[in-house]
């Protein structure tokens, strides 16, 4: 399967970046992928599935190898409900936010909080890798280059996640590192009811040095931060501090870090960020489900700030309570 080849960004996966003056190429899709988000979506009730045409119509063609009528796209699939009820399921949100922002870091949190997985789609693509798969050789020189990853790659990635999640039972999700452009929120509206969008903001100067203090321990896969950051306001006052994450005794001598963190790759990630995910924001915001939220420092002084913010404080007191 052929890679396009993309623009750098961070982890993964997106498209280059639209001409609005030309009119959009096609992209061949191969039906599989999209056979197991169908087949996901007739049996879970966090996947409940309205028009499937729609999921590639407008802006791909399927592979001329497969039947589109075949049982893939069974005639009760436009039928089925979309995300039914929030009140009756549990939720269905994505964490928006700059490469390095602490996209995971927040939500694995809350997905232990609320009882819901946390979906990765950077760690897809790692766990792939990691994996020696068939795809493995090309996710490898597109990482290592800081390119993207195409849309039907991890759509393929994500997909087989959902489907693995419904054979264990879960239900609900917190996604990470998807949609990335509006092609991709489009693609998932169509799967799925997304029921809020959480864009976790930082000033730059400290996402790069945040970026580049990353460390992963070679052993245990541990994640770790040795940069320390103290800026000033625009008074000269004291602003943000953001303490190190540093290992335990253990993992200390272990360290290692990602080969796409460094600064000529991830400066190149927030460039590119911000200019294709501003419109996936106001996708979001004018659907009345994006929630803005300013990180006031590491996880110590945000952590209590964004469980307010998401009305959660009641829940975090009583799992503190009963731990």
């Amino acid at each position: 399967m052929g890679v396009r080849e993309c623009t750098p960004w961070d982890d993964l996966v997106e498209e280059e970046e639209e001409d609005p003056t030309q009119h959009e190429p096609p992209i061949v899709i191969s039906m599989a992928p999209l056979r197991r988000l169908v087949s996901a979506a007739r049996t879970s009730p966090a996947l409940r599935v309205s028009i499937a045409h729609r999921l590639l119509s407008s802006s791909s063609t399927l592979n001329p190898e497969i039947d589109p009528d075949s049982s893939a796209s069974g005639s009760n699939f436009h039928t089925l409900r979309r995300g039914g009820d929030p009140k009756d399921r549990n939720v269905q949100w994505v964490f928006l936010g700059c490469p390095g922002v602490g996209k995971g870091t927040y939500a694995s949190r809350l997905s232990a909080l609320l009882g819901v997985p946390h979906i990765s789609t950077g760690d897809l693509v790692r766990d792939e890798l990691a994996s020696s798969g068939p795809l493995s050789f090309q996710l490898s020189e597109i990482v290592n280059r800081g390119k993207l990853v195409s849309d039907e790659i991890v759509i393929d990635l994500l997909s087989r996640r959902l489907e693995a999640g419904e054979v264990k039972g879960e239900t609900g999700f917190i996604l990470d590192g998807f949609p990335r452009t509006v092609r991709q929120a489009e693609i998932l509206g169509s799967v799925t009811e997304i029921d809020l969008v959480v864009n976790l903001k930082l000033h730059e100067d400290a996402l790069l040095a945040k970026c580049l203090g990353r460390r992963i321990c070679s052993e245990c896969g541990g994640n770790y931060n040795i940069a320390s950051i103290d800026m000033k306001d625009k008074d000269g006052n004291p602003g943000m501090h953001m303490a190190p994450l540093l290992p335990p005794p253990h993992c200390a001598t272990k360290l290692i870090t990602r080969s796409d963190d460094t600064e000529e790759v991830v400066k190149e990630r927030l460039r590119v960020y911000n200019e294709l995910t501003k419109p996936v924001e106001e996708f979001y915001r004018s659907r009345g489900k994006l929630l803005e939220f300013d990180l006031p420092g590491g996880i110590q002084e945000s952590w209590s700030k964004l469980l307010r913010a998401l009305n959660l404080q009641d829940r975090d007191d009583k799992r503190s309570a009963a731990s």
